[in-house]
């Protein structure tokens, strides 16, 4: 009579496999297997397992005796399984891969997995396949773009400065405005979430005006000064400006970092700055907002309270705005800057080096 192998496990080992049987997020054949020598360590038989689990008497015979000779490796991973070797994909492999990375299909700006297939004369499953075997996803893009502003490097050792090291008894101040932002309300009412349903949101909507937000982050403390207002020419930006005047400190200098709008560097505003000497403006580089760091509280902001939000009057948009302000203001955390102005500088030569390579269209 053939008597199972005993299985005596460590603490660390049963920690493990109690976490793996219990997983969500673990493979059910990883579950299954955890389940296994679980019961095996109590002192079960394989029949008796076999039958609570629902599987075969040799299913569990396999994996204690799999678990006994290589531990928890034994069941985390399978064994490399035999098959014949896929002649088609080592015939076809270079051919999709060069097609891929360098050619175009005639009638589109990229490859499906069905036209590689077509074209290249195998299953779309073998195109899937390599295709995933090599991090490839034709149908999928990221926008970037690379500053071409002369004053680039200034520029950005002027900023990054700023926020590494700011000057003394003076304040560092995020400023842009996010304009055109909707009040949206939708043609009909939103299904409530709840447990095996999202929430809805109907695809058309009605429009209600719009509102510009102007906003000014403090770096160091995270707080928000705001206003909302109807459009966003020079004679807002003064407006605003002179809410930021007074609403800091007066014996505080004022280093306000801003984008390239035109607003920003219109006469009236410079005549304005000229006589607010606390006032020092700091512009980021042409194409590169990612340096604005007001732009990631205006991602939260959107996120958060307006992409999903029904708002049936410009008013009661601006008041779900300002509410959102007075929470963020009532604990505001501040932003910590790490990348040095060196590692940007590297990063985008490595980026116009890789573009001059390119061949022109």
């Amino acid at each position: 009579m053939r008597v199972a192998k005993a299985i005596v496990l460590s603490d660390a080992e049963h920690t493990t496999l109690t976490k793996w049987s219990r997983g969500r997020s673990t493979p059910a054949r990883v579950v299954l297997r955890a389940r296994i020598v679980l019961a095996a360590a109590t002192g079960k038989r394989n029949d008796e397992i076999a039958t609570a689990f629902g599987c075969t008497r040799r299913t569990v015979g396999t994996w204690r005796n799999r678990f006994v000779r290589d531990r928890l490796a034994g069941i985390e991973k399978d064994e490399p399984r035999g098959g014949r070797f896929p002649k088609v994909r080592a015939a076809k492999e270079a051919e999709i891969l060069r097609k891929t990375t360098r050619e175009k299909p005639a009638n589109a700006t990229h490859w499906s997995t069905r036209s590689m297939a077509k074209a290249v004369g195998v299953s779309k499953a073998t195109v899937q396949r390599i295709w995933r075997d090599h991090g490839l996803k034709p149908h999928l893009v990221k926008s970037f773009k690379v500053s071409n502003d002369p004053r680039f490097v200034e520029k950005v050792v002027d900023v990054v400065g700023l926020y590494l090291n700011p000057p003394e008894h003076a304040l560092v101040l995020s400023c842009d405005e996010k304009s055109q932002i909707q009040a949206l309300d939708r043609t009909q009412k939103s299904l409530p979430l709840y447990p095996g349903r999202l929430g809805t949101l109907t695809h058309d909507y009605q429009r209600h005006g719009t509102t510009t937000l102007f906003a000014a982050i403090e770096v160091a403390a995270g707080k928000v000064i705001a206003e909302c207002m109807a459009r966003h020419r020079h004679q807002e930006w003064l407006k605003f400006l002179r809410k930021i005047d007074a609403e800091t400190p007066p014996e505080l200098d004022l280093h306000l970092i801003v984008d390239n709008y035109a607003t920003h560097k219109h006469p009236k505003v410079q005549r304005w700055l000229a006589r607010h000497k606390r006032f020092q403006m700091h512009f980021t580089p042409t194409s590169s907002s990612w340096l604005n760091l007001v732009e990631r509280w205006f991602r939260d902001i959107t996120e958060r309270r307006l992409r999903r939000g029904v708002f049936k009057s410009v008013g009661q948009l601006e008041q779900a705005i300002r509410d959102y302000i007075d929470h963020h203001n009532t604990n505001p955390k501040g932003f910590a800057w790490t990348a040095k102005a060196d590692a940007i500088l590297a990063k985008v030569r490595r980026a116009r080096a890789a573009l001059d390579r390119i061949p022109s269209e």
